[in-house]
């Protein structure tokens, strides 16, 4: 699992291999800036990015989620 602050935000992106076929999903999270240091403020929660792809290593969907999440804050 990988992690990354862009500005205010926290995102936290996997690979998480899959229980039902062969491969990996990419997965990602993001959180906003919050008041309590003890609090996450969830702006996206922890879900499967990309649900039409499989990924052939951990790696290959780990580097596509980061680069989903780091869109997703390039386009609000």
């Amino acid at each position: 699992m990988g992690a990354d602050i862009i500005g205010e935000y926290e995102i936290e992106y996997a690979g998480i291999q899959l229980h039902d076929a062969p491969g990996w999903a990419a997965h990602v999270a993001i959180y906003g800036p919050s008041h309590n240091p003890m609090h996450r403020n969830i702006i996206f929660a922890d879900q499967r990015v990309l649900v039409e792809t499989v990924f052939d290593s951990q790696q290959a969907a780990e580097d596509e989620a980061h680069k989903v999440a780091l869109s997703m804050l390039a386009n609000p």
